[in-house]
């Protein structure tokens, strides 16, 4: 009897060490990828060539490493999260980040807030969604809305909503991390295409 504890005893120990090891096996974790330049990239606006660039706000849930998603077809006011996968840091950082070096890429001097100057105009961007959204069992989006600011000394010069919605290449989490770099990106260069669409002289 003891003999037969001792094995059981064991057998459950493997199994409990193999569940563990499959768990961290299958935690993954997701950035935005190296932002490639392009044939195509847009150039900085040529009456603003330095910007300040504040830190995205957002949500607080925002504000952490959890990847999120919405099942539209079932219950868009449930947001879920991914159990495995998450970002490597909050999707707010992450996405600043990515603007800025987008601006950068297009010839832009891009100042942080500690660099601000009376003569810089300042970029404040809000995101109000964030999310990897399924709008079939198979079929699902990277969406990001969010609403851009530009001031120049404490007065606001214009502002704008984006939208931005990418197909995701599967119906999982690599696929949404995917659909949501490729909505970034795609937001970036809007920004930057309305950037250069704003009057930035003083009155």
């Amino acid at each position: 009897m003891t003999a037969y504890r001792s094995f059981i005893a064991l057998a459950v120990t493997l199994v409990l060490a193999g569940c563990a090891s499959n768990k961290a096996q299958e935690s993954t974790t997701y950035d935005f990828g190296p932002a490639a330049m392009t044939q195509q990239a847009a150039t900085a606006p040529a009456g603003m060539p330095a910007l300040v660039v504040m830190d995205a706000t957002g949500p607080a849930a925002l504000e952490n490493e959890r990847m999120y998603y919405r099942l539209n077809y079932a219950d868009a006011l449930q947001a879920r999260t991914y159990a495995n996968s998450r970002w490597a840091s909050n999707p707010l950082q992450m996405l600043t980040q990515r603007v800025k070096t987008r601006l950068a890429q297009s010839g832009m001097k891009v100042l942080s807030s500690t660099d601000a100057s009376t003569n810089v105009p300042l970029l404040r961007v809000e995101v109000d969604d964030f999310v990897h959204a399924f709008t079939g069992v198979a079929q699902s989006e990277g969406q990001i809305t969010l609403r851009a600011s530009l001031f120049s000394d404490h007065r606001l010069l214009d502002q704008r909503s984006f939208t931005r919605t990418t197909s995701s290449p599967s119906a999982d989490a690599p696929g949404g991390a995917r659909a949501l770099a490729a909505s970034t990106d795609a937001l970036a260069a809007d920004i930057l295409a309305w950037l250069a669409t704003v009057d930035t002289r003083k009155r």
